[in-house]
This record gives C-alpha cells, sequence and structure tokens, in this order.
C-alpha cells in the first residue's frame, strides 16, 4: 500500500516573511539530527514533490502550537523514520532565527542502534549515514551549510557540576535560615531549567541550547534537603567532608574531565578542577537563566 501524507496540523502551512520568502511551520520547524557512533546519523532522502526535494536532510516538520523545539523535532522523527523516541538523548540545539520564523535543529544521541523506517510519504528512503559520507550526498542547502558546525558536537556530553554552596551564598535571600530548603529550591530550579535547555552562553558553549547531565553537590546543613521523588532528572552528591573535595573528586571521576563544567565562583577550586582539564563558569550566568526560566 502507498504511504500517505499525514493529515495537516495546528503549524503545517507556509509562513511568509516581509521580503516574500517562505517556509514551512507557522510556529517555526525543527529536525533531529540523531547520532550514533558506530552507524553514523540518520537522515532522510525528501520526497521530489516537498521543498528541496531530492536532497538529504533531517527528519523533522512543522512545529505545533505551543510546541517546544525539542517535542516537535523529536515527534516529527518518530513519526517519518520510527524513531524510538524514549531512547532519544538530546544534546544541543542549533538555532537559525529569521525574527518571523525559526528552524531548531536538534542533535541527540542514541546508544542502541534501531532500524529506521519510512512513516509516510515525505521520504523516499531513511537512513543511517557515516559521518564521512555525508558530505558526498545532495544535501538540503540549509543542512550543508550547518553541517560542519554541528558534525563537531555530534558526541559532546558536558557534566555540570553544581557547586550547591556556592551558588546558593551568592544571592542574599535569606538562604541561611533553611539551607536544606534553599538547596531543594536551586534543585527544582535547576530540573526546570533542564526541561527548557541551558542557554549555550551560561555554558561557554556553541550553539544555542544544551541539555547537560546536571550534578549537584550539597555540603553542610543543605545535606539535609529531601531526596526528591523519583525519577529525577538531577544527580546529587552528599559531600561526605567538605563540598570542594567531593566536586573535584566527582570530576576526576568523569571518563574525559573536559567534558565536565564546575559552576562555582570559589577561585581556589576552580584553579583546581582546571588542573583536572575542567572548564569553570560563574554562578552570575546561572542564577540570571535561572530567573529568566522562571518567568
Amino acid at each position: 500500500m502507498a504511504l500517505q501524507r499525514r493529515p495537516l496540523a495546528s503549524g503545517d502551512a507556509w509562513a511568509i516573511g516581509p521580503d516574500g520568502r517562505r517556509y514551512w511551520g507557522t510556529y517555526g520547524a525543527a529536525g533531529l539530527l540523531l547520532a550514533h557512533r558506530e552507524a553514523g546519523v540518520l537522515l532522510q532522502h525528501r520526497a521530489q514533490w516537498s521543498h528541496f526535494g531530492g536532497t538529504w536532510a533531517l527528519p523533522g516538520g512543522a512545529r505545533h502550537e505551543g510546541e517546544s523545539a525539542r517535542d516537535g523535532a523529536v515527534r516529527e522523527a518518530c513519526e517519518e523514520a520510527g524513531v524510538p523516541a524514549g531512547r532519544v538523548h538530546a544534546r544541543f540545539l542549533s538555532l537559525l532565527d529569521l525574527g518571523w520564523w525559526s528552524y531548531s535543529t536538534v542533535v541527540g544521541g542514541v546508544d542502541e542502534l534501531f532500524e529506521p523506517v519510512i512513516g509516510d510519504a515525505e521520504s523516499i528512503e531513511v537512513r543511517w549515514v557515516p559521518a564521512d559520507d555525508v558530505e558526498a550526498l545532495e544535501l538540503h542547502p540549509g543542512f550543508a551549510e550547518r553541517w560542519p558546525q554541528l558534525r563537531d558536537d555530534l558526541f559532546r556530553d558536558p557534566v555540570v557540576v553544581v557547586d550547591a554552596a556556592n551558588v546558593v551564598g551568592s544571592k542574599p535571600n535569606g538562604w541561611w535560615r533553611d539551607r536544606a530548603a534553599a538547596a531543594a529550591g536551586l534543585a527544582e530550579s535547576l530540573r526546570a531549567l533542564g526541561d527548557a535547555g541551558w542557554p549555550s552562553a551560561v555554558l561557554g558553549l556553541p550553539h544555542h541550547l544544551w541539555w547537560p547531565h546536571v550534578v549537584v553537590v550539597l555540603e553542610g546543613q543543605a545535606k539535609r534537603m529531601p531526596d526528591p521523588a523519583a525519577p529525577y532528572p538531577l544527580e546529587f552528591v552528599r559531600a561526605p567532608a567538605d563540598g570542594d573535595s567531593a566536586i573535584i573528586d566527582r570530576v576526576a571521576a568523569e571518563a574525559d574531565p573536559s567534558q565536565a563544567i564546575v559552576v562555582t565562583a570559589d577561585r581556589g577550586l576552580a584553579e583546581r578542577v582546571r588542573a583536572l582539564g575542567a572548564s569553570v563558569v560563574s554562578p552570575a550566568g546561572l542564577l540570571a537563566a535561572l530567573d529568566a526560566s522562571s518567568r
């Protein structure tokens, strides 16, 4: 039986710019660049009737009203290529923003290989392509332009280690009256930021947003913070002695400490983690991002 086009949804229409250019997606569009360390990246050979038909690009399409770019990219990849959503680990988002329309490339990974399946008439073929072979294909112009920058970070997996005492202590909001509650408030704010994505500027990384693994190191009275209900997307380390030593141990435990980013304003600690190969960012940038995400 011939594959059919999907029914139109809330964002499935042309957006027309002030200069007459038009792009698909009333609320913007998003695509998923999914990577597997052995198989390469999952690409879609676009149907001839589509925009830039016959070229290779990412499974993707128009975002629905109110839908995040990450959710839209994963949904489209599920519908078009049979991507199992539960196995996708989103790494980062690269944004093309024209002001009146945007395209979000969500880069993610899977650990367990799966066989992609064409889900509708928008594809001639969907398959894994080794990264070294991508540029040999006839690529969609937009994807061809972004591919070199995206390829460099396909497997970058940052681990953010938060010096909770230092971050909480940098904002005079009465945290000292109940340090466990202050730590719980920070954890909940970090959870919300993790859902939305960390701004790249906060982490000193390229692209637009990141979804790193986040480790919160607690010390002193803050260790009394109750365990959040499982599952919870943060890792908590309750320092057996001082927090600095626990942070050093956690960074050193990474297979690649250069992937670690420590959030602290403690100069001595910063020097020690940099000696291990990690990078350091200021709590001020994180607090600004937390404030922005809570609005």
